[in-house]
């Protein structure tokens, strides 16, 4: 690709290396591989994997051998005309909050790269056969948890402020479904990978099963929620988590259309989190978390209620914002998190990639041709924000850096995304066959 916006974008991703975001740098990676320029993926890969092997203490405390950084700076010495790496594992962060979601991101970049390249031999490294392992070895674990899905802090994947996801957020556990997918193609057949192959199998089955009845959300299973009796015991409760209709927002019976549904943020003992979030139902689209009619209800979500997820600016990182006591006593008051702003509610363009790569998988490329149409009108005249403000995102955000490389990229691998389909197959994943059918809540509700 060969534009004055891709050339664009190649400069800021030189000119912004010296810190580098492994999240961030994802849609980078998808452009340059689309753009038959895989080095430069190759060698972020290998970078990556050579930090997760140093130590790392935070505050005396050593963290789980398998964690990837959340970032790393490239610091020059201009006397010794030589560089190095400092990675940041979470002693840096806001909160101080450890990455949960970067190893899942190193994996799916890992597999973006061998499908898009057809060189399987990066992958088959003992090096990167060993940190897919790491990784593996920290999430599968196993504990007091009852739960497949993973435990996890406020602060550790994209939304990386306090906001309230803590407990099982949905864009964790998506991205954990689609990187123990991506592991499961890459994982090489000898003894120590077998071990993993075989618990990643189990984790699989129990985690779709527990997604696709618990965390689903349609008109139907709220107006179960919304009938629910309490304080129920023994196997046979229906109520599991011993939710109280009373916690049930106001705004979600009229955001639910009638046709449609989504994966709510949250599922934990009384407790629902209700707030859509687009990163997590994409990529529950994109792994086939989301079975195919719920990839259809998706859609139709984001269709009926478009002018609150797409707006004047593509797209929300979560809706309805949080605001006055609610948002004093989620958010510790932080500032940047006030309502409909940065991740409380705030239009982020870099999720314009996500929404096209859905949309083509689903068959529907005219909902993220409209999106792009929107974006194009304001992204570069605004010179490519990293979010903006207000319910319809009409204003670039009142914190909101410029010149913003995943800005830039999360919009080319769109319109990549969109000119040439086959693109779509090194970041999505058909339905796995073997996987058990989706039962319906109340049969699996009453087992």
């Amino acid at each position: 690709m060969n534009s004055p916006v891709y050339n664009e974008f190649v400069n800021l991703v030189a000119y912004f290396s010296a810190k580098v975001f492994v999240r961030d740098f994802v849609p980078s990676a998808l452009a340059f591989l689309m753009n038959g320029e895989p080095e430069i993926v190759k060698n972020f890969i290998l970078k990556t994997l050579r930090l997760q092997s140093w130590e790392k203490k935070i505050d005396r405390f050593q963290l789980g051998e398998g964690v990837m950084p959340a970032s790393f700076k490239v610091l020059h010495d201009p006397v010794r005309n030589s560089e190095t790496l400092i990675a940041d594992f979470g002693e840096s962060a806001i909160g101080r909050v450890a990455p949960v979601d970067s190893g899942f991101w190193w994996i799916i970049l890992l597999r973006a790269y061998t499908k898009s390249t057809g060189d399987t031999s990066l992958a088959e490294l003992p090096e990167c056969q060993k940190g897919m392992r790491l990784i593996l070895s920290l999430c599968l674990s196993e504990g007091f948890d009852t739960f497949p899905t993973l435990l996890c802090a406020d602060g550790c994947c994209m939304i990386d402020r306090r906001m309230g996801v803590y407990g099982y957020p949905i864009e964790i556990q998506a991205l954990f479904f689609m990187a123990l997918r991506c592991a499961l193609l890459l994982l090489k057949q000898d003894d120590e990978g077998k071990e993993f192959i075989e618990r990643i199998a189990k984790r699989l089955h129990a985690l779709s099963y527990h997604m696709r009845s618990y965390f689903w959300l349609d008109l139907k299973q709220l107006n179960d929620i919304y009938r629910y009796k309490t304080e129920e015991y023994s196997h046979t409760a229906v109520n599991k988590f011993n939710v109280m209709p009373d916690s049930l927002p106001e705004w979600v019976f009229d955001f639910m259309p009638l046709h449609g549904g989504y994966f709510i943020g949250n599922v934990s003992p009384a407790r629902m989190d209700f707030r859509w979030f687009c990163l997590a139902n994409c990529i529950a689209i994109l792994s086939s978390l989301a079975t195919p009619e719920q990839s259809t209800a998706i859609m139709d979500l984001i269709e009926s209620r478009w002018e609150e997820l797409v707006g004047e600016m593509p797209l929300k990182v979560c809706y309805p914002a949080m605001e006055t006591h609610e948002w004093r006593i989620i958010t510790g008051c932080d500032p940047k998190n006030t309502r409909w702003s940065y991740h409380n509610g705030g239009s982020w363009p870099v999720l314009l990639w996500l929404l096209a790569a859905a949309c083509v998988k689903t068959g529907r490329p005219q909902i993220a041709r409209r999106a792009i149409e929107i974006a194009e009108a304001r992204l570069l005249k605004d010179n490519w924000p990293e979010y903006y403000d207000g319910k319809l995102g009409r204003y670039i955000g009142k914190q909101s850096r410029k010149v913003q490389t995943w800005s830039v990229a999360g919009y080319l691998v769109a319109k990549m995304m969109l000119e040439d389909p086959s693109h779509l197959g090194m970041i999505a994943l058909e339905e796995d066959k073997q996987m058990k059918p989706l039962l319906r809540r109340s049969n699996s509700w009453t087992l």
